[in-house]
């Protein structure tokens, strides 16, 4: 059976073209089915020609139930794209870094054919990243429902007003302020506009929803790290009639009204991520935010890994007593030998 990967890249720049080439060569090279969509291939053949080699076509030829994997290649916004297309059918996605950052790519440009071959030994592994479910009700009335790999950010409409908000944690109020908006994000989001906004950085392997004030207007608006079970709500307040904006992975948005309310929750359904190698996040983070590592000695050695000779034990003589006036006589203690004379010269 023929062995399928879709190939998704942003066709808009001369490199995205050239990587989307490079990579059905290659994956013919490598015995497998390159499959992209049709507008893309369409961008393709109107760059370099006509492509002599069979790329099958998306939802004509082959269905997506029937792709094994996808290869973005592009920066982390090409790869949220793909997310939206891939998300109902858990098809694990591959990036290929072509961007700034790509913080979400698995590999470099450089390495596109090593990629390649990687996939077709099958030498890669699938993480699930956490997701949020995001709802929007005004007056009792759901308006908007949706989800988000990054964050759910609930920003002002006007560039000159502030918005009134209230934060809530598990349906109790947290605190209201004016802000110029409010970043709810999964720990993966918690490198992209959360982190530029001045919250944590969260592993991913750990479980938890963030909140972000922005530019608050307050003095309790620290960052905030809850449970994954938590229910996370934002209210706009009605004290005046400034109106906002929610925006999911900067690319799905909704106006909100004073009154809106904006619920999130963690949802059901995760984003399938594959890796080609084991890279620790900590390494992760040191390359792509070029972090200063240098003079880094690293663990110090344990104790029972540490090899010395015996301690020597000095033992200390036990004091022999002096007599008391009424002790018998006995043997003379060192040092006062002379003890009796010197009792009766006095």
């Amino acid at each position: 059976m023929s062995r399928r990967v879709l190939v998704l890249a942003h066709t808009g720049r001369e490199e995205s073209l050239r990587a989307a080439w490079d990579a059905c060569d290659a994956l013919h090279s490598s015995g497998l089915v390159p499959v992209m969509q049709k507008s893309e291939l369409a961008d393709v053949e109107r760059f370099f020609g006509h492509v002599d080699k069979p790329i099958e076509i998306l939802h004509e030829d082959v269905r997506l139930e029937d792709v094994e994997l996808v290869m973005v290649l592009g920066g982390d916004g090409t790869i949220l794209r793909a997310a939206e297309l891939v998300r109902e059918v858990d098809l694990p996605m591959l990036g290929v870094n072509l961007g700034h950052v790509g913080f979400l790519a698995e590999s470099e440009r450089a390495d596109l054919t090593q990629t390649v071959e990687w996939i077709a030994s099958r030498e890669y592994t699938v993480e699930e990243r956490m997701t949020i479910d995001v709802q929007v009700w005004v007056r009792g009335q759901k308006i908007w429902h949706t989800w988000a790999l990054n964050e759910a950010a609930i920003e002002k409409a006007d560039r000159e007003r502030m918005v009134e908000v209230v934060t809530e944690v598990d349906e109790r109020p947290l605190t209201s302020f004016g802000c110029d908006g409010v970043v709810l994000a999964t720990p993966t989001g918690s490198t992209a506009y959360a982190f530029s906004s001045g919250g944590p950085v969260v592993w991913p392997e750990v479980e938890a929803l963030v909140i972000v004030p922005i530019s608050a207007h307050a003095l309790f608006t620290k960052p905030l790290v809850v449970s994954p079970r938590s229910k996370l709500a934002v209210e706009i307040l009605n004290r005046t009639d400034a109106k906002g904006v929610l925006w999911c992975d900067g690319r799905r948005s909704v106006d909100l009204p004073p009154g809106a309310r904006v619920e999130v929750t963690r949802s059901t359904r995760p984003v399938r991520l594959a890796r080609t190698h084991q890279t620790p996040f900590s390494a992760r983070l040191v390359r792509k935010f070029e972090l200063p590592i240098h003079g880094w000695r690293g663990p110090v050695p344990r104790s029972s890994e540490i090899h010395t000779g015996p301690v020597p034990v000095v033992r200390t003589p036990t004091p022999t007593p002096l007599p008391g006036p009424f002790d018998p006589p006995g043997p003379s203690v060192p040092g006062h030998e002379n003890s009796e004379e010197a009792t009766k010269e006095s």
